[in-house]
């Protein structure tokens, strides 16, 4: 897998990913992410966001972590991930390095049953994202983050990539950031999911991101919609996003298979129980709840490609 470095940011830049396109490579998958905006200087006028489009279908990818290639298997899922970058200037980013030093030690840490608490740590870095300010985002503030209760358990996550960190820096220094952008995306095709974009060069915030930027478990829809739009999230996008509950312990099929099995499940009437435990978040079901979230679910429920 390729990553491609930032040479050159301008100061104050902010970004995210505003879309994840289909590689199919022999061995390799190429990581790019796409500016969504920035702000120049303090004198001149700040482009808006370029306009979310729709994401196209994923190439997808299975099979172990510390192998040279991931084997293909014959569907195209949706993901869009919050890879959020921080207000912070890049310009000191300029010096490449070689990405497949970064991706090679996530690896050699990753497993199957790792993946959904190291993507959810992804989330959990990159949420705190504020469109209003360019604020938070995938700064690596997470590592002063952990003791806050949103964050419960994430500690064995950054333990897992802490070990990484330690043999990446060995041979090259590498941003928690980066780290953690690129270990959100090979948590998602070591599970059979699409292989994410990702574009290297983020700097570490040296202090914790404000509170309360993380949605709760217990909003409703309305609350939902609004928190995710403060990311900068179409209601179509928070729908894709929320789909990576489809792994991990949440009870939505298979807990090791990035497929669409979390919105087959959200069209179960009556909500199912596993093991006579609730299946999912307050959150996952509120989405049934809303018409325009019940038309998303349904076409990724009905076609996995998309």
């Amino acid at each position: 897998m390729e990553l491609t470095n930032i040479p050159h940011l301008s100061s104050s830049s902010s970004f995210f990913f505003s879309s994840c396109r289909s590689r199919r490579r022999t061995g390799k998958a190429v990581i790019t992410a796409l500016a969504a905006g920035s702000r120049c200087s303090a004198d001149s006028a700040c482009p808006e966001p370029i306009e979310q489009h729709n994401v196209d279908s994923l190439s997808v990818a299975s099979g172990p972590a510390n192998t040279q290639c991931y084997r293909r298997r014959g569907f195209a899922a949706v993901a869009l991930l919050p890879f959020l970058l921080p207000h912070v200037d890049m310009a000191s980013a300029a010096d490449s390095y070689d990405g497949s030093i970064i991706q090679n030690g996530v690896r050699n840490v990753l497993t199957k049953v790792k993946a959904a608490g190291v993507l959810r740590l992804v989330f959990h870095d990159a949420g705190t994202f504020d469109i209003s300010d360019k604020s938070g985002g995938m700064n690596g503030s997470i590592i002063y983050e952990a003791d806050r209760p949103e964050n419960a358990g994430l500690s064995k996550s950054l333990k897992i990539l802490r070990k990484a960190k330690e043999g990446i820096d060995q041979v090259q220094q590498v941003s928690w950031a980066d780290l953690i952008a690129v270990a959100g995306a090979e948590a998602v095709a070591l599970c059979g999911g699409p292989e994410i974009s990702i574009r290297l060069g983020r700097l570490d915030s040296s202090t914790a991101d404000p509170t309360g930027k993380l949605p709760e478990e217990t909003l409703d829809v309305v609350a939902l919609k609004t928190s995710f739009g403060k990311k900068g999230f179409s209601t179509q996008e928070m729908v894709v996003l929320s789909g990576a509950h489809t792994i991990g312990g949440k009870g939505f099929g298979n807990p090791n298979a990035f497929d669409n099995a979390y919105f087959k499940v959200l069209l179960e009437k009556p909500r199912p129980t596993s093991s006579g435990m609730p299946i999912g978040l307050p959150t996952d079901w509120a989405l049934t709840e809303d018409d325009e979230c019940l038309r998303w679910i349904d076409i990724y429920a009905e076609d996995e490609d998309k």
